[in-house]
């Protein structure tokens, strides 16, 4: 079933064209310079590319009969070096608005630097730029991507004997189990790791070969043990030995075993529940899982020594991995715009199969622990070090767990015990219709209260903010 144009996307297209917004006719076929914006996009900030919109932000649709050859088309010129290279993973979605149809497509902003036809393009303002000839404009670009995404760091001296074969070909079956036809079935193991932007040349410098990010994916172990000395991830269980821990695994592998070896920690220690959605039964705790222990491994800071963490309490599962924050706090799944830390793993994890678009994991999260915890809401709190908990029943000690009607109760008899003095009158027709109001007004009903609570100096946490224990002051 094809959605409705979401509002958000729709206020987008009001707001006008812009370094990040592209709007282009199309009747009945892609755009001619599609690949030039896309390429611009990808080397610039990223952006919002809208197929069936005029330069007037006015909707006037896509022919119904040629958005099924032009999404197929538009997903074997992303995986075609030569229409662009280092090759893409990019969704096309339809949309309807006012029975009209229209083509998004979200373009991230790349650690690379793309080509497309041979020719290097970058965005600014509403316009894309061809500067293969600019050197210096080549040369800031090629800055700007090495600073910002310690995956690009090459390892010249690094050779094929130094990666694990045997995880490129059941990469490569992964990919094609995927997508039919994948261009990777037909490439030789250099060729596909070229293809996927793990082997590269530093114009800067002249040199060229594997990168992080191919180390980190296909590494032996000392290799990667080399490569980055502080590497490592840790899996433990606190249910019944919580001062140290009941199991731990201490992973200092590749991503794709370390991915394996997580869920599989999950597993071992955490219930099956089922659940009927589109007549097809689904393990929500694999799901959980796998979105957990995928965004654990794909947004680490990998410049930054701190080890991923994910812990498994008695009421929670907690990850914990470094972080470059663009926000401090926690994440309001409302009004959340991701951007991908590293893109050439996280590309590469959607390729195969182990991660969707971006964004898409917290979203599945929020939305399947739901149904695992039987109401509770997991908490994301983006900061130097990344927390994501999720809860694993609706009650816990955290009043960040407790439902909405349990929380009622419990301000109520939390104020009135709180405030000495205060009669029961008192707090009926003032207080607490006041923190009602509050609550009305915000996404998270229990973040207001915490913070309302706080506000009047009624209490405090002398836990900490991933297990935080309020006591009343």
């Amino acid at each position: 079933m094809i959605e409705n144009l979401p509002n958000n996307l729709a206020e987008l297209i009001q707001l006008g064209e812009s370094t990040t917004i592209e709007y282009k006719e199309a009747k009945k076929s892609l755009p001619n310079n599609l690949f030039e914006t896309i390429c611009s996009m990808l080397n610039r900030n990223g952006g919002h590319i809208f197929l069936g919109v005029n330069n007037n932000s006015k909707i006037i649709g896509i022919y119904k009969d040629y958005i099924k050859s032009m999404k197929k088309e538009f997903v074997d010129l992303c995986n075609n070096p030569e229409k662009i290279f280092p090759t893409v993973h990019l969704d096309i979605k339809e949309y309807i608005f006012e029975e009209k149809h229209i083509l998004y497509i979200y373009v991230h902003e790349s650690s690379d630097v793309h080509k497309t036809a041979n020719k290097i393009f970058d965005r600014n303002e509403d316009g894309d730029f061809d500067i293969t000839n600019n050197t210096t404009l080549i040369s800031n670009l090629y800055i700007r991507k090495r600073s910002t995404y310690i995956e690009n760091k090459i390892y010249p001296f690094a050779t094929m004997s130094d990666l694990r074969i045997d995880l490129i070909e059941e990469a490569r079956t992964m990919a094609v189990n995927k997508t039919s036809n994948h261009p990777w079935s037909k490439m030789n193991n250099e060729e596909m790791l070229r293809s996927a932007g793990l082997y590269e040349k530093n114009l800067e410098t002249g040199k060229e070969g594997f990168n992080l990010a191919c180390l980190l994916l296909f590494g032996k172990d000392d290799v990667i043990s080399s490569a980055l000395s502080y590497y490592k991830t840790d899996a433990i269980l606190k249910v019944k030995d919580v001062e140290r821990y009941d199991d731990r695994d201490d992973i200092r592998t590749n991503l794709l075993d370390s991915y394996n070896r997580l869920t599989d920690f999950v597993k071992k220690h955490l219930n099956d529940k089922f659940y009927i959605e589109d007549a097809q039964r689904i393990n929500v705790r694999d799901i959980i899982a796998r979105e957990l222990c995928a965004n654990l491994l794909i947004h680490r800071e990998y410049s930054n020594p701190y080890p991923a963490r994910l812990v498994i309490t008695k009421d929670s599962i907690i990850t914990e991995n470094a972080n470059k924050p663009r926000t401090i706090g926690f994440i309001d799944l409302n009004n959340y715009s991701p951007y991908p830390k590293n893109p050439k793993i996280a590309g590469f994890f959607k390729e195969i199969g182990l991660a969707d678009e971006l964004g898409s994991g917290i979203k599945k999260i929020a939305k399947y622990t739901k149904i695992y915890s039987d109401g509770g809401e997991p908490l994301f709190k983006d900061d130097e070090i990344f927390v994501a908990t999720v809860p694993l029943t609706n009650k816990s000690n955290n009043l960040g767990f407790i439902s909405n009607n349990d929380l009622k109760e419990l301000i109520f008899n939390f104020i009135k015990e709180s405030l000495n003095g205060r009669t029961r009158q008192e707090i009926n027709e003032y207080i607490y219709p006041q923190m009602c109001e509050d609550l009305k007004t915000k996404n998270n009903k229990v973040r207001t209260t915490l913070t309302y609570l706080k506000s009047k100096n009624l209490i405090e946490n002398i836990g900490s903010d991933v297990k935080p224990i309020w006591v009343v002051k």
